[in-house]
């Protein structure tokens, strides 16, 4: 039997660990970082931290895992950093499951820049109205920003301790379609869009929307991910578990 952890809290994770579980001799266990609140269903399912590079060690040593499979969000560096090196340290292969980026086609308005701290600061001297997509974690660094009203949207309400800038909050879970996106857009007047480049498909309907509005998009990019195995997608991932298992 080989066991194989998932790294995730992603759609392709998800789908990745049914079709995982579906071959023989395999053992799949999965791992969430609990910033939502997902209901615990599955006796192979964990929420929570590891506690840094050493819990991950110590978690895969008693769970004896053979295989980690890194399925977490782009943005999800630190665990994808901390993988790496637990796996190095144990021997044991892994693979990073990363979905594509977006790239910026004719049309777009793209202000690409590091991080969040470098969107925060470029706003003041080119938007007004910004609809501030980036999840509710990181909303407070701009909080600071004067003169911009924001539309915010996440999928749970952030906690207290978090200072949300001036405006409205939308509680809202993805896909979302081109067309809503469109109205949202103009029913609130938004003259700036400003993003993570996630990739996928579920909420790229807001870059369209904003290339056919003449929105500005300012993207944040993608931090630095470990080196090592990589695939795009989940057929890829499930042919290097045979490929590794053999």
């Amino acid at each position: 039997m080989v066991k194989i952890l998932i790294l995730g809290g992603t759609q392709e994770a998800r789908l990745l660990a049914k079709k995982t579980a579906n071959l023989p001799n395999i053992q799949v266990k999965i791992s969430l970082a609990g910033l939502t609140s997902q209901a615990v269903t599955s006796k192979n399912l964990r929420v929570g931290s590891f506690g840094g590079v050493a819990g991950l060690i110590n978690y895969l040593q008693e769970e004896k895992i053979d295989l980690i499979i890194d399925a977490t969000h782009p943005f999800a560096s630190q665990i994808s950093h901390n993988a790496a090196i637990a796996a190095e340290n144990l021997g044991l292969p892994f693979l990073m499951l990363i979905r594509p980026k977006w790239e910026s086609v004719v049309g777009d308005k793209w202000i690409e820049v590091e991080n969040i701290q470098a969107a925060a600061e470029i706003l003041p001297n080119c938007a007004k109205r910004v609809f501030l997509t980036i999840g509710r974690q990181e909303v407070t660094a701009f909080s600071q920003v004067e003169n911009i009203w924001f539309l915010m949207r996440a999928i749970e309400k952030p906690s207290s301790d978090i200072v949300l800038p001036k405006g409205l909050l939308l509680l809202e879970r993805g896909p979302f379609d081109k067309d809503s996106e469109k109205q949202l857009l103009k029913k609130h007047n938004i003259d700036t869009l400003v993003s993570k480049n996630s990739g996928g498909n579920a909420t790229y309907a807001k870059i369209i929307a904003a290339r056919e509005l003449g929105i500005k998009i300012v993207m944040i990019k993608r931090p630095m991910l470990p080196q090592g195995d990589r695939v795009e997608d989940i057929e890829s991932a499930l042919e290097w578990v045979k490929r590794v298992r053999s």
